[in-house]
């Protein structure tokens, strides 16, 4: 893709992250220098970061309802060691050294950069020893009986994500270009020397974002319909919002509590192509709140617009018992999205399991979302994901495996993969028993 210097500011921004390269950021300079904006530093004393490498909540945006704003702009890279076997001493010191430039680079924030490294069962089959039972850690597999994802195997997954595109795209160059400095700070050593990019994939998030996207030189991208209908305030792609406060996990929930790995986490990451012509050219507002939803929030006139009028919580907890659901099917022959994953997302003291962290995505131009979950236990977001499936509701002949069954007609699984994300101090190419 060529950069369009035509393009307002934001979308030309968004589509330097999606490009890529030193070109993208020299052209991102351009347009932002930094001597007008700059990048607020990182910090000189490592010590005083927090070891939860996911506790970005305290660090980026937050709206008046409480609701966490993730940042703009992200890159997902997914990385392979360079040698067989065990990664030796040298090559994690090399990794440790370079993601010690990020920290003293960048201030931990929405405004500098928030970043996590996180790695596969792949990479952990290296070593003779097992990870601890504290940690669950399986093969990606399928989730449900109609998708045939790729399965995602690389060793590592680096994350990246800032509100500001020059940042993420500096940041990357410094990892695996020939970039000397980073926000001023000399890099001395880069990941790499180390690790490969195996493969790139980029994404976006926030109001306005995703109807200025859903087009492409003046053309719809592949997967939206060609009245263009992406509601302007609309943070992603299918015209809600998602990520109320009231129904994530928090961060301490999806920490894992004992082992080496205590104060780290788990995350599935899951790429899904977006097919909304049906989504928006045969449902109406109403049908499709009854999809994301439920029927009772359509039936109770809950949402308006996007769904900000929801405050932090969407209100789904009322509408998940059997009953309600079982009545909702017979009345309106749909079930809703979020009802059904909500069913298996709870704990007996009614917490919430598993932290999400979806952003949008036009790789290829191409309509897609990047689904990373956290939680303490992979089990956790499978259990979550058979829920969403909905396969125990399909007695009633109104309600098929992917027809009325929540948003399933409209999504379609290109890739999943499985990831520890380790504690700070293991961050560098750990052992599966770390000391």
């Amino acid at each position: 893709m060529d950069l369009d210097e035509s393009l307002p500011r934001r979308q030309f921004m968004k589509a330097a992250v999606a490009v890529g390269g030193a070109s993208a950021l020299s052209a991102c300079l351009g347009r932002a220098p930094r001597a007008g904006e700059p990048v607020p530093e990182g910090v000189s004393d490592i010590s005083t970061l927090p070891q939860r490498q996911h506790a970005w909540n305290d660090r980026v945006r937050v709206d008046a309802d409480g609701n966490v704003h993730l940042p703009r702009h992200q890159a997902f890279l997914y990385l392979t060691v360079d040698a067989d076997g065990p990664p030796g001493e040298d090559a994690r010191e090399t990794v440790a050294a370079a993601l010690r430039t990020l920290d003293r680079a960048y201030e931990r924030s929405n405004e500098g950069l928030v970043y996590s490294l996180a790695y596969s069962p792949a990479y952990f089959e290296r070593f003779e020893e097992s990870l601890p039972d504290s940690v669950d850690l399986p093969e990606p597999r399928r989730l449900s009986g109609f998708e045939n994802p790729t399965f995602d195997t690389q060793d590592a997954l680096l994350h990246l994500a800032s509100d500001r595109a020059d940042v993420v795209l500096e940041a990357e160059e410094a990892m695996f270009g020939d970039r000397s400095e980073a926000n001023g700070v000399a890099v001395d050593a880069t990941l790499g020397d180390a690790l490969t990019v195996d493969d790139r994939r980029t994404g976006f998030i926030g109001a306005g974002l995703p109807a200025e996207r859903q087009a492409q030189g003046g053309e719809p991208i592949s997967g939206i319909p060609d009245s263009l209908p992406v509601p302007e305030q609309s943070p992603l792609f299918m015209g809600f919002e998602a990520g109320f406060a009231g129904n994530q996990a928090t961060e301490d929930y999806v920490t894992i509590r004992e082992g080496p790995f205590a104060d780290g986490t788990t995350k599935h990451v899951a790429n899904l192509r977006q097919r909304l012509g049906d989504w928006y050219d045969e449902q109406s507002f109403e049908e499709r709140v009854m999809e994301m939803f439920s029927p009772s929030h359509a039936e109770q006139g809950l949402v308006e617009g996007v769904g900000d009028n929801l405050g932090a919580d969407s209100g789904i907890d009322q509408f998940l018992d059997p009953e309600t659901i079982e009545q909702s099917i017979g009345d309106h022959g749909r079930v809703g999205h979020a009802q059904k994953a909500a069913r298996a997302n709870r704990d007996e003291d009614g917490n919430v399991r598993i932290l999400r962290r979806h952003v949008e995505s036009t790789d290829d131009d191409v309509a897609s979302l990047h689904f990373p979950s956290l939680q303490r236990r992979l089990s956790t977001f499978e259990d979550v994901r058979e829920a969403m499936n909905g396969d125990d509701l399909t007695d009633n002949p109104a309600i098929r495996q992917r027809v009325n069954n929540g948003i399933l007609e409209y999504i379609f699984v290109q890739n999943r993969g499985n990831f520890l994300v380790p504690p700070r101090r293991h961050r560098a190419l750990p052992t599966p028993r770390p000391a």
